[in-house]
């Protein structure tokens, strides 16, 4: 099994499933290193069970497309919220369920603030009561003496009347601000014409034979890259980037192209170094406070910086694969199944980022939504080792 790919080895995860007995079946982040056929498989044997599923996973399209129940841990409410229906009536639910928190609130707090200055008003008013009445009290005037004293009493009555109506409140505690992830991609000056490419390139790994390939990446390119797992997409990735030897063939980056990269197995975070030192071994220029104050806002916090970087959860990893983005500028970004381990605000995040982002973008993903979400202007298909263009 160790010798296998994240594909290989979900496939063989799923295959051991046909072959089990259970009663309630339990799938965490099932969809990670899944191909569509892969998806689509898995899809059909969810939807077909006759026993109860529990599901974790951040895959969007699958959960519309398999539950009918969704338990949120709401992190920031310290709540588990549950609701009846598929992933997407769960989103519109929480929706409304979160605006009428939000105006339970500001209604309880715009009554207590209007208790709360009727009660002060009161108090001053019975304060200067009780002024005047000691100014005046060489006054003989019973009759006004006596006019004094009630209104003082009225206000005192008053007064203790709006702290019971302010002890009676029902309280109603202020929805917690979410944890958000706030991405940007820097972005360096454009690069020449030609960011990439390859010219009748092949490359043998035993068996497995990528090419011959004819391909170009030009300036401000949005590539997403579909294909069965083993098709020769990360290979695809190396060959384009240089990364590896081309046994026949020719191919290499254009002029001024700065990567950014998010490989597979997140691999500048796998070693025994802490995640700062990691970090910043890949910033040279930054202070250990800059560093810090980034992965803070990735949600990476003093508790995870002294770590081994390779102790860290595979999401944690993306993250701070992520935040290496923000901290250099480049104008090729390489994601290679960037929402593998991601949670859902960061997976729109990242969504949002990529939008904006204005150089060359080569996108590996069998995310549905995210292929349907993010701008692309061509889509390359690999199978066994061969590469096919669609123009968008």
């Amino acid at each position: 099994m160790t010798a296998l790919s994240g594909g290989q080895a979900a496939r063989a995860g799923l295959a051991a499933l046909l072959l089990s007995r259970y009663d309630v079946l339990l799938l965490d982040e099932p969809t990670n290193d899944l191909d569509l056929d892969g998806l689509e498989r898995l899809e059909r044997f969810v939807q077909g069970l006759r026993s109860p599923a529990v599901i974790v996973s951040h895959d969007r399209e699958f959960l519309a497309r398999t539950v009918n129940r969704v338990v949120e841990l709401d992190l920031a409410q310290h709540q588990v919220g549950v609701y009846e229906g598929g992933y997407d009536s769960y989103l519109v639910e929480r929706a409304v369920a979160r605006r009428h928190a939000r105006e339970a609130y500001e209604e309880y707090d715009d009554k207590l603030s209007g208790l709360k200055d009727r009660a002060q008003t009161q108090r001053n008013w019975m304060a200067q009561g009780v002024r005047n009445a000691r100014r005046k009290a060489t006054d003989n005037d019973k009759i006004s003496r006596k006019t004094r004293a009630e209104s003082s009493e009225k206000q005192a009555a008053k007064a203790r009347q709006t702290q019971r109506m302010i002890e009676r409140l029902e309280v109603v505690e202020e929805p917690r601000k979410e944890w958000e992830l706030r991405m940007t991609i820097a972005a360096a000056p454009r690069s020449g014409a030609v960011v990439a490419s390859l010219s009748r390139a092949v490359v043998r790994r035993g068996a497995f034979t990528l090419g011959p390939v004819d391909a170009q990446l030009n300036w401000a390119d949005r590539v997403a890259v579909t294909g069965a797992n083993g098709s020769g997409k990360t290979t695809l990735l190396a060959a384009l980037l240089g990364r590896i030897p081309l046994d026949e063939g020719s191919g290499g980056l254009g002029s001024g192209v700065r990567v950014g990269e998010v490989d597979q197995a997140r691999g500048l975070f796998l070693g025994p170094e802490p995640l700062a030192r990691a970090f910043a071994d890949a910033v040279p220029d930054w202070s250990e406070s800059d560093v810090r104050t980034l992965l803070a806002k990735f949600g990476l916090t003093a508790d995870h910086v002294p770590r081994p970087a390779a102790s860290l959860s595979p999401g944690e990893r993306t993250r701070a694969a992520l935040a290496l983005l923000q901290a250099r500028e480049v104008n090729l970004l390489v994601l290679d199944e960037p929402t593998n381990h991601l949670d859902l605000p960061a997976i729109e995040q990242l969504e949002q980022a990529l939008d904006s982002f204005p150089g060359t973008v080569l996108l590996v993903t069998h995310d549905r939504r995210m292929l349907d979400t993010v701008r692309v202007t061509r889509r390359w298909a690999m199978d066994a080792g061969r590469l096919s263009e669609t123009l968008v």
